[in-house]
């Protein structure tokens, strides 16, 4: 799931390799979600030979619905994916620079549609670059793939599932964003600030070496988790603001072995939108 720089240099001709530039840049607004701006102009000017251009807003998410950037249907998965050239049986490597956000979110939308082996490049755009590793701005058409999507609906939770969840000793609900939204105390909120009742603060920053791309280390991310008691529970339900930062610990999750690990794709976008819903907000 975790690509080294190494093993992908090894593989850059090997046909069944597919790798995807997942570059986007978020400008974060003080209510809901971000703005969301492509980094395709960037792909174009130089990007890790081979690669493709691949849009988490425009091609991995809902045309339509409540849920901005949700995940879309199976069927538009598998036409992407075949129009890009991608087989059944390829392995799928993701990359970008930046926010490592929509490349989290573009592997969680490709795992939950069935994609069966999809890695990210630990170190991201960056660290290929520092490394000295090469990179080339060109570009072809590939023949149509025959990608089959599968969905996954055992890693995808709605309101109901997550209510329900509430003061059950067998969940835990884990909410990625930073401890101030964690807390409603500050930074951005998606219509209510605070949390889910129940909800244990595990920011997805958290499991990156500070400002990179670079992935701690397993027995380090283990160790997060153990602390906020997350690893002892037969069920964990990741969320954030709108799925993209619970895309991340979702990922780290399955990276140590919790392939069950499972997301609310509305987040609080979905949950704060109905006034009934409970919402905690710490004491000022």
């Amino acid at each position: 799931m975790l690509s080294s720089q190494q093993w992908l240099l090894d593989h850059l001709d090997d046909p069944r390799v597919r790798i995807f530039d997942c570059t986007v840049e978020m400008r974060p607004q003080p209510v809901g979600k971000s703005i969301l701006i492509s980094g395709h102009g960037g792909w174009a000017r130089a990007h890790i030979p081979g690669a493709r251009y691949l849009s988490m807003p425009d091609e991995l998410s809902a045309p339509s619905g409540n849920i901005p950037y949700g995940l879309p249907p199976a069927a538009q998965i598998e036409n992407v994916l075949r129009a890009h050239g991608v087989n059944d049986g390829d392995i799928i490597v993701l990359y970008g620079a930046g926010y490592l956000g929509p490349v989290v979110r573009s592997w969680w939308v490709l795992t939950a549609s069935g994609a069966p082996d999809v890695r990210i490049l630990d170190g991201g755009l960056e660290g290929w670059r520092e490394a000295g590793l090469p990179l080339n701005d060109a570009s072809s058409t590939p023949a149509a793939g025959n990608f089959t999507a599968r969905s996954r609906p055992d890693l995808v939770v709605g309101a109901d599932e997550v209510d329900a969840a509430i003061g059950d000793p067998d969940v835990v609900l884990l909410n990625a964003l930073s401890p101030e939204q964690f807390k409603g105390t500050g930074g951005v909120h998606y219509g209510r600030p605070g949390r889910i009742p129940g909800s244990v603060s595990v920011p997805f920053r958290d499991f990156l070496k500070p400002g990179t791309s670079w992935f701690k280390s397993g027995d380090e991310i283990r160790a997060i988790l153990d602390a906020a008691g997350v690893l002892t529970r037969p069920r964990i339900i990741n969320y954030c603001g709108g799925g993209v930062a619970a895309s991340g610990t979702a990922f780290v999750l399955h990276l140590i072995g919790r392939d069950d690990a499972a997301l609310y794709d509305g987040s609080l976008t979905d949950w704060s939108a109905d006034p009934e819903r409970p919402m905690l907000v710490d004491p000022a």
